[in-house]
């Protein structure tokens, strides 16, 4: 049993094909195409359209340094689904997860089932996570998660408060200043990257470090080498596949009209308390891809012998806010909060030890301690690109060989 029909449990079906094995993929959602289907209408990827080549399939479209809407990915995944046959059964949720004397037994809205071994492939975006000053807006405050925004025409009249500024905060403010919403943009700590670097879309560079990495002796950390477990949920660096692909600048929405405001800490009607030292978290978003991840690019194209140009310095708007330690919604005329807060793991239905204290999958190379059971497609299950299209088919390959399957 493969629960989950996204890209994860459809590469586990490709996998189970080629070693002959049965094995059904259910899916909660009536039609194919994954939690893509929760984006909003004006969503992109912020990988090219090359990233969604999978295993049997490679990416054969016309433009394969473009950037999918979301209605192009799922119809992506759901071809992928039809061409290899996947045995999925839609509509078919599962309450609960419990271990058998010989595999796990399963409640499902189709009745009980048995399987002598389950594969959760559920991703690693579970429950939108909403901060608990949200229950302190006032009523007349319409507030929703990025989960729940479809498009800028369904908000209010009025201007839009932004909570969070990974690649969600920061698209979704780009696209409400467009549509001509003043916006107020609370600032998180998620990095900066460059959309390209040294020559290469930087999604190049991610992907020969996954494939390539380990052969060269350059390779992103893992998730047991992290200093703090609690970084397996920062938000990823600011990115977007609109406009032709860029990255974001938060300077540069200041410059243009943009409020840029610390965290949201506390609320009382109309008024909120606002934190954290702006200047300061901006320098450090700036930063953010020169202080790591640029010198395990260069360490990699160094190892590799790859010739790539030299690097050059991130454009950055010349701009700083003045600082401001309380908002008024109302004076501010706020009509709606927007939380792009991201979302936290939930796999409580598994009524068995399979998680840590974050709740995070206990597993090596995607396979539980607890026999018959193994994950794909999670969080950190491996590095930061497990729960990406980057990471998926490495992963893939190592939760293959663990259950005994061809890789």
């Amino acid at each position: 049993m493969v629960i989950g029909a996204g890209q994860a449990g459809l590469v586990a079906s490709w996998h189970l094909q080629r070693a002959g094995r049965d094995h059904i993929v259910v899916d909660r959602r009536a039609s194919l195409g994954g939690g893509w289907q929760d984006r909003w209408d004006a969503f992109r990827l912020v990988g090219p359209a090359w990233t969604t080549s999978l295993p049997g399939a490679p990416y054969a479209g016309g433009d394969p340094e473009g950037f999918m809407g979301r209605d192009e990915v799922v119809a992506r995944m759901a071809t992928y689904a039809d061409g290899i046959g996947a045995p999925v059964a839609l509509d078919t949720s599962i309450s609960r997860l419990s271990p058998t004397d010989d595999g796990w037994h399963l409640d499902t809205s189709r009745g009980p089932l048995t399987a002598r071994q389950v594969t959760v492939a559920t991703g690693g975006f579970h429950r939108p996570h909403i901060p608990p000053v949200a229950a302190a807006l006032p009523a007349s405050i319409r507030h929703l998660h990025s989960h729940d925004y479809r498009r800028e025409s369904d908000l209010p009249d009025g201007a839009v408060l932004i909570v969070g500024t990974g690649q969600t905060g920061t698209q979704l403010a780009e696209e409400l200043m467009d549509a001509g919403r003043e916006v107020f943009l609370c600032i998180g700590h998620a990095g900066r990257a460059p959309r390209r670097y040294r020559g290469e879309d930087i999604f190049v560079w991610m992907r020969r470090l996954v494939d390539d990495g380990p052969r060269v002796g350059v390779e992103l950390p893992t998730a047991a080498q992290l200093p703090d477990p609690a970084m397996r949920v920062a938000g990823n660096a600011q990115l977007s596949g609109h406009k032709g692909g860029h990255s974001p600048d938060l300077r540069a929405l200041g410059r243009d009209g943009a409020h840029l405001v610390g965290r949201l800490e506390a609320c009382s009607g109309d008024w909120c308390r606002l934190g954290g030292d702006v200047a300061a978290t901006l320098d450090q978003i700036d930063r953010f891809f020169e202080d790591g991840v640029q010198q395990l690019f260069d360490a990699f194209i160094d190892a590799a012998g790859i010739d790539a140009p030299p690097a050059a310095p991130q454009a950055t708007a010349d701009f700083t806010p003045k600082p401001v330690d309380e908002l008024d919604l109302g004076a501010a005329g706020i009509a709606t909060v927007l939380w792009a807060t991201g979302y936290r793991q939930d796999l409580s239905w598994i009524d068995a030890p399979a998680t840590d204290a974050m709740g995070f999958a206990i597993q090596e190379h995607g396979i539980s301690p607890l026999p018959g059971l193994s994950f794909l497609g999670g969080l950190w299950q491996h590095d930061s690109t497990s729960s990406t299209l980057v990471g998926l088919e490495r992963d893939a390959r190592l939760w293959a060989t663990g259950l005994g399957l061809p890789a």
